[in-house]
């Protein structure tokens, strides 16, 4: 009987030899994500079956090269909708410099997060349940980053409140970046954001990671500030 292709029944893929590069000594950590990912992930709902065998190339790899477009030393993140752990938990392994903001709104995607950055050792990393409009005036980071969540003006509503004033929004999105980057434009002028840019990232990986980057100029009028910097 033959032996089953790595990524099949749960069985974690072998990481591809890019994956040294972006994860360096915590190659061993990504490799533990990955296989988490490959067995609860799936029994969960967060990842579907068919995607195991990809979870490097699409899902962790691409994630973690968004820390590219994050030079700021110590800074703080928040993911919106993070699902998964997808981008944060991979840029928390990437970078254990970062301060990481797990938001999600679903209890049982809350309680596997909270399993995984246990069991990954990850003491950088906090799980918080709810909407992201619900942290709005009480959590702010230097970065918030999000995935496939929603149409962009939608989700620079949702991020904006979350970003400190110098910090940055970075956002994953596909190949229309940037047609949404310029049919978003008057929102992120109301919500004190700059016109933003499109940038690649990982250009190592298959398929490099294409992110929207957009820095927060100033508060909006009326805007509470009473939030907190992690």
């Amino acid at each position: 009987m033959s032996e089953a292709p790595a990524g099949a029944n749960g069985i974690p893929p072998e990481p591809p030899a890019v994956a040294a590069a972006v994860f360096g000594d915590r190659l061993e950590l990504a490799e533990s994500f990955v296989a988490i990912l490959a067995d609860t992930g799936v029994s969960h709902g967060l990842i579907g079956p068919r995607e195991v065998p990809r979870l490097w190339e699409r899902h962790v790899l691409n994630c973690a090269v968004v820390a590219e477009a994050m030079p700021t030393a110590d800074a703080s993140v928040i993911d919106v909708g993070s699902g998964a752990g997808l981008p944060g938990l991979a840029l928390a392994i990437a970078r254990p410099d970062l301060r990481v903001t797990l938001v999600e709104p679903m209890l049982r995607r809350t309680t596997w997060l909270s399993e995984t950055v246990a069991a990954l050792g990850l003491s950088g990393v906090e799980v918080c349940r709810g909407r992201a409009e619900e942290f709005h005036g009480r959590l702010s980071a230097d970065y918030v980053t999000a995935r496939a969540v929603a149409a962009l003006d939608k989700l620079a509503g949702w991020c904006a409140p979350l970003t400190r004033v110098g910090g940055e929004l970075v956002l994953m999105k596909g190949d229309n970046a940037a047609d949404e980057l310029a049919a978003a434009a008057p929102v992120l002028s109301r919500l004190g954001l700059g016109a933003g840019q499109v940038r690649v990232v990982g250009q190592d990986l298959p398929t490099p990671t294409t992110l929207v980057v957009i820095g927060k100029e100033r508060e909006p009028a009326g805007a509470k500030r009473r939030g907190k910097r992690r």
